[in-house]
């Protein structure tokens, strides 16, 4: 009997995880988030989520096949159906379903797909698309649904945010604190925002999951969190009167939602331990610096986003620990 030696490439053992089982493992993580938007916002966040998880799958169906030409497609790997979820997630339970569909258009068109799809794109798809509606569209971005109105979609009544209140004590209102809402109802979901980050409790759950299951590591939601903690706690210290106190910070809007499943995406963000940190406190820093100081209530997109264009400089300077043997010097 003749033996053959078979050469293939690495790796030649395999731990079982593959693109598709972590992307469906990030989706099961969402769904306690989306329970309680349906709980909160009803309808709305029903009509948001469903038009914008449909359009990011016709959109990478459509530009894949007749534009790229690719002769399989990638709809079922899961990471469409997460960009529409996320992107979802970022928008008020009344907008629009066309506006809706333009998200998603921009969102896999050309935050995915004109960088070649998946793994190729410098920046997180559904949040370029919320960046896209924010600056295209900002008044229907920034109409905030009371919650509670489980029937009512575009006719819904309007009122501020937690962070539109907060930047209005930030400017010299210091009767827009006692309009605030309370660290349990901030924590429980009790309050307006985008359909997906009001409930920083829902969220901790799916960042639990993601732990145990090792779909991320502690290393960019933690550093994240610590460092906008630590940050607004000094500014709080220093004027109490005009900043609101680190657990209202960490509680209040995208913060979250952006810590634990928008800033961990596996592409965008560094691929060592020590530059996620350095990533991870770099969108801390930069999300109270425009939260404080800049003209939108929110800085937590625009700080993903700038982190993701850093993202290949701090690969670069931290590059993860060659083993092997060292050459000595003659």
């Amino acid at each position: 009997m003749e033996n053959k030696l078979i050469v293939s490439l690495s790796p030649h053992v395999h731990g079982g995880d593959s693109v598709q089982k972590n992307m469906y493992g990030v989706l099961i993580a969402l769904i306690p988030a989306f329970i309680v938007s349906l709980v909160y916002f009803g309808l709305g966040a029903l009509i948001v989520t469903a038009t914008s998880v449909i359009a990011c799958l016709f959109f990478e169906w459509a530009i894949g096949k007749f534009l790229l030409k690719k002769e399989t497609t990638t709809i079922c790997d899961g990471s469409a159906i997460i960009t529409g979820v996320l992107l979802a997630f970022n928008l008020p339970s009344n907008l629009p379903i066309w506006i809706i569909i333009l998200g998603a258009l921009f969102a896999i068109g050309v935050g995915k797909m004109s960088f070649g799809g998946l793994g190729n794109n410098p920046f997180n798809p559904a949040l370029a698309g919320r960046v896209f509606l924010l600056l295209s569209f900002p008044v229907q971005m920034t109409s905030w649904p009371v919650v509670g109105q489980l029937t009512a979609y575009t006719d819904a009544t309007t009122a501020a945010t937690p962070l539109a209140l907060m930047k209005q004590a930030v400017h010299g209102d210091a009767s827009a604190f006692s309009q605030l809402p309370d660290a349990w109802n901030l924590f429980i979901g009790n309050n307006g925002g985008c359909l997906g980050e009001v409930s920083a409790a829902a969220l901790i759950l799916g960042l639990l999951y993601m732990l145990w299951k090792r779909i991320i590591t502690w290393h960019i939601p933690v550093s994240i969190l610590a460092t906008v903690f630590v940050f607004s706690g000094i500014m709080y210290l220093a004027n109490p009167e005009a900043y609101a106190s680190p657990v209202i910070q960490l509680l209040s809007g995208g913060l979250m939602l952006g810590a634990i499943f928008m800033a961990t995406d596996y592409v965008t963000s560094p691929m060592s331990k020590k530059g996620m940190l350095i990533y991870g406190v770099c969108i801390g820093l930069l999300t109270v610096v425009i939260r404080l100081f800049g003209a939108y209530p929110e800085g937590m997109s625009f700080a993903i986003l700038i982190m993701n264009a850093f993202t290949p400089l701090i690969n670069t300077y931290c590059k993860p620990k060659r083993f092997g043997e060292v050459a000595k010097k003659k």
